[in-house]
């Protein structure tokens, strides 16, 4: 089931969480790299994550997380938000380490596009890791195509070439 929120109160914490639990852990090298202690590295970057949510991103027009549950469990998530009328900028894809490549991520990436195609036309950019060939792979399924050699991220305004410019460009019907 594709689920919409646009609304930070309306977040599960503890399952988006489990969604980023790999990405979270990751990211206690980057953030806290003196921190020892993994576990509370990783409540540290957890909580830094909801911070930003709560406090930037959903200040953002027409900003939401989508997130594929399925028996109760957020398998899969991105966020979306508006930067200009038609224009929006997806992040964070991510599924959850233990459901991986079973399709979860394109069931939610093309259950969105769909859900947007409602609104009319709208361009959705992203930025993916070039060396990320299954997030590569299920974008272009969806159709996105690479329109640049360097991706810029629309929140924070920056450009960063280890990762490909992405869009999927929806004209209306």
């Amino acid at each position: 089931m594709l689920l919409k929120i646009s609304d930070y109160n309306k977040i599960d914490q503890r399952k988006l969480m489990d969604v980023y639990s790999e990405s979270n852990f990751e990211n206690t090298d980057y953030f806290y790299p003196d921190e020892m202690n993994k576990e509370v590295a990783v409540s540290k970057v957890e909580s830094g994550f909801l911070h930003f949510l709560k406090d930037e991103f959903y200040r953002h027009a027409k900003a939401a997380y989508w997130v594929f549950e399925e028996d109760g469990i957020w398998i899969s998530a991105l966020r979306t938000c508006e930067i200009q009328p038609g224009l929006y900028y997806l992040e964070a894809l991510e599924t959850r380490p233990d459901r991986r490549q079973k399709g979860y991520g394109y069931s939610l990436l093309s259950g969105v596009l769909e859900e947007m195609k409602m609104g009319g036309s709208f361009r959705l950019c992203d930025c993916v890791d070039k060396q990320n060939t299954a997030s590569l792979k299920t974008h272009e399924k969806c159709g996105f195509r690479i329109v640049s050699e360097t991706g810029y991220d629309y929140l924070n305004e920056e450009s960063d070439g280890h990762d490909f410019g992405l869009e999927y460009r929806y004209l209306g019907e």
